[in-house]
């Protein structure tokens, strides 16, 4: 696998550039399809190409790094050198580029717009709104989400697989909607993690881990920040030490569910804050990159002038209609029309939309954001190492 990851670090002029989702050829919902396959899970499809790198290999750890999107590689790689000493290539997140969207986008091997997970937040047939990461038992994630899952299909076909991630996280709305059909082991920190990865390759079959802190620091304090350093020093020593303890047989893929975008206080817009931009407002979800409007009868025309004029160049103001169409999602059901906004903000450059009153006040408080279409948000890492 040759290395094609991007030269340059997150503030690059590239790293703003519009990527689009690549459903069907480079982004998450091939990797799980691919390394089924090269396992010999029948109707599996290595759309990756990943039989020709990592040979005949009958067992695969799959870890999962919160937060760490291609741009980031060359700012942790001074903490993680591993990072740039694997081969790899790059893939795309779905979109929006979001950490529910993009882990059930990787276990059902679906598009978003199929699968249903189509934000941060969404809201729910009865108003309300549901924060996919906070999902416990209602909505049913089996109805919610009605893909099956990759685990599902390798279990039906008599391939092992299991996941690994912090105990709290088993039975989880998002858990069984991204996950359900894999074997649960909980691992409170990157030791354990690494650690219980590894047992699970004591036997042919698949094992995927998640390991969220890199993500959680880069929205706390910035990316390249004190905490985001140690945390990718933390990323290092986790991936080298899966790397050297894999036996033979086995190989590691490492990827990511998104990047990050440090966003400055003054391309910060409130909604709440500005007369125009709440007029017509009757609910609002989504997140501060991509943002979901759900606007009071006969407002939709008025919602989308508003803030076409507001935010002009810095923003796609897009209809759900014109969302859809454009592909972003895949192709949606009927019955998953109603989780997008009646108006769809899609934020470009360094622009964030706030929702004061509709969300908490942390929301607003965050140093990086993700969610839209920019490279450094869209563009994650596929790095691969065969025993």
């Amino acid at each position: 696998m040759t290395s094609s990851l991007p030269p340059c670090g997150p503030q690059g002029e590239s790293a703003l550039g519009v990527v689009r989702p690549a459903y069907g050829s480079g982004s998450l919902a091939e990797l799980l399809p691919s390394a089924m396959a090269v396992l010999g899970v029948p109707g599996a499809t290595d759309v990756l190409g990943l039989g020709e790198v990592l040979g005949g290999v009958d067992r695969i750890a799959v870890l999962l790094v919160d937060g760490l999107g291609a741009y980031q590689i060359p700012v942790a790689a001074p903490h993680a050198p591993i990072l740039t000493q694997l081969p790899g290539r790059t893939l795309t997140s779905g979109f929006p580029s979001t950490t529910p969207v993009s882990l059930v986008t990787l276990g059902t091997g679906a598009p978003p717009g199929a699968h249903g997970v189509l934000g941060f937040t969404v809201r729910r047939p009865d108003g309300g709104v549901l924060n996919h990461i906070a999902w416990g038992a209602d909505p049913d994630p089996a109805v919610w989400q009605p893909v099956p899952t990759r685990f599902e299909a390798a279990a039906a076909a008599g391939t092992r697989t299991a996941l690994v991630t912090k105990a709290e996280f088993e039975g989880t709305g998002l858990t069984v909607a991204a996950y359900r059909g894999a074997t649960f082991t909980g691992a409170g920190d990157p030791h354990a993690l690494a650690t219980a990865m590894l047992a699970a390759l004591a036997e042919p079959g698949l094992v995927y881990g998640y390991h969220p802190d890199l993500d959680h620091h880069g929205h706390a304090s910035g990316i390249d920040s004190d905490p985001w350093r140690a945390a990718a020093t933390t990323v290092g020593e986790l991936v080298g030490r899966l790397a050297e303890g894999l036996p033979p047989g086995a190989a590691l893929l490492v990827t990511a569910d998104h990047g990050q975008l440090d966003i400055p206080a003054h391309t910060r817009v409130d909604l709440a804050a500005n007369p125009a931009l709440s007029a017509g407002i009757a609910g609002v979800a989504g997140e501060p990159r991509v943002r979901y409007l759900h606007v009071t009868d006969g407002a939709v025309a008025d919602v989308v002038a508003a803030y076409r004029a507001v935010l002009g160049t810095s923003a796609w103001v897009l209809t759900r209609q014109e969302a859809v169409e454009s592909g972003l999602y895949g192709p949606v059901p009927p019955d998953h029309l109603g989780r997008i906004g009646d108006v769809v903000v899609v934020c470009l450059d360094h622009t964030v939309v706030l929702a004061g009153g509709w969300e908490p006040p942390t929301v607003g408080r965050l140093v990086a954001y993700h969610g839209s279409v920019t490279a450094t948000e869209m563009t994650v890492p596929l790095l691969s190492f065969a025993a």
